[in-house]
């Protein structure tokens, strides 16, 4: 990954984007690929549509990777200024207190902690107990209501404050690369197919909204732009740590490349393509069996009008829906060279109906 590569990574994962509010890091997007592609629009949810074109009858290929994060919304200011709130997307409410949080403010953006009292007062039975969201509260060191109440609105999102932190190697952490790593390889796969000028598909990529509170981008985008084929872009559940259940999630490292889904959701036809596309004479790309329809934008992309051939290709990412998220950029750049590559390999006419 290039140093212009990393910066655009950064910028985009740490823009602010709880499902419902994600258009920082819309805008970030729309920078990168303005100029790239040969259309780029924005629809009424939200959904950054980039097109390249292919040649004359080539098939519709659709990327999608979400860019809408976990987080919070303010449902109350108390008569002392603090803060209570819900969470949007699946947040466990085991990590919340003691973290500092960044409230998203019409004004701007507004600091604060979210507050726990100290074990020295709590008693046995409650200092094992999980704190319900609806008793959290965010201390933003207002001392009333009215004071609070001139910072921030009943509504306004609040996010982990966390962001991009290199560990050792190719190893980063940061909250909030599901899925933004998603839509990051998709605008990737968007330059180098322009770069290569070889793909046989008019390539679709779509950084969705609202993935994580019900894949309602991309159910929409899917309808509007009717793909013949559709590659959700992920990240999945690595196994490389102490407590994984490998009979559950299999044996998933960072570093080995992207993850190929198998199941229900996704077409033999395109899996088979997937994997004669990946890396020759190396091991072949992890897999991982999902016997049910995929919790992903897969799965509303395999179902829109007439129905879709659909894929699903994760990067291994641990420690999912958590503020300390760590991925391996290599996974990131593995993930775009088979990606485009791919748009060079399905010709017109190819058949993925399954025989």
């Amino acid at each position: 990954m290039t140093e212009q590569d990393f910066q655009f990574f950064k910028e985009l994962v740490e823009a602010p984007s709880p499902s419902g509010f994600e258009q920082p890091a819309q805008r970030v997007i729309r920078r990168a690929l303005d100029g790239v592609v040969d259309e780029l629009r924005t629809d009424v949810l939200g959904n950054v549509i980039a097109t390249v074109n292919g040649p004359a009858a080539a098939p519709r290929l659709m990327l999608a990777g979400h860019c809408d994060e976990i987080g919070f919304m303010i449902k109350y200011i108390d008569e002392r200024g603090f803060l209570f709130f819900a969470p949007i997307g699946g947040v466990d409410a085991h990590l919340v207190p003691g973290q500092r949080v960044t409230v998203h403010a019409d004004g701007g953006p507004v600091p604060g902690v979210v507050g726990r009292r100290p074990i020295h007062q709590l008693e046995t039975a409650e200092r094992d107990k999980v704190m319900p969201f609806k008793s959290q509260f965010i201390d933003i060191g207002c001392p009333d209501r009215a004071a609070a109440g001139a910072l921030v609105a009943v509504g306004d999102p609040v996010t982990f404050a966390v962001g991009v932190e290199r560990l050792q190697g190719t190893r980063v952490t940061s909250r909030a690369f599901d899925d933004k790593i998603g839509a990051y390889v998709v605008a990737q796969v968007l330059r180098a197919v322009r770069r290569r000028g070889d793909q046989q598909v008019t390539l679709v990529g779509v950084s969705t909204v609202q993935e994580e509170v019900g894949l309602r981008g991309g159910t929409a985008s899917a309808y509007g732009i009717r793909p013949d084929l559709g590659i959700a872009v992920e990240v999945g559940f690595a196994s490389d740590y102490p407590d994984a259940d490998h009979k559950q999630a299999g044996e998933i490292r960072l570093g080995q490349g992207p993850i190929l889904a198998r199941g229900p959701n996704i077409n033999p036809a395109l899996f088979e393509l997937l994997v004669a596309t990946g890396p020759r004479g190396k091991p072949p790309l992890p897999g991982h069996g999902d016997p049910r329809a995929s919790g992903t934008d897969a799965n509303v992309m395999q179902l829109a009008r007439g129905g879709v051939a659909t894929a699903l290709i994760s990067v291994p990412l641990r420690y999912m829906h958590t503020p300390v998220e760590v991925l391996d950029l290599d996974d990131l750049e593995k993930t775009v060279q088979l990606l485009a590559a791919l748009c060079a390999r399905i010709a017109p006419g190819h058949s993925f109906i399954p025989a």
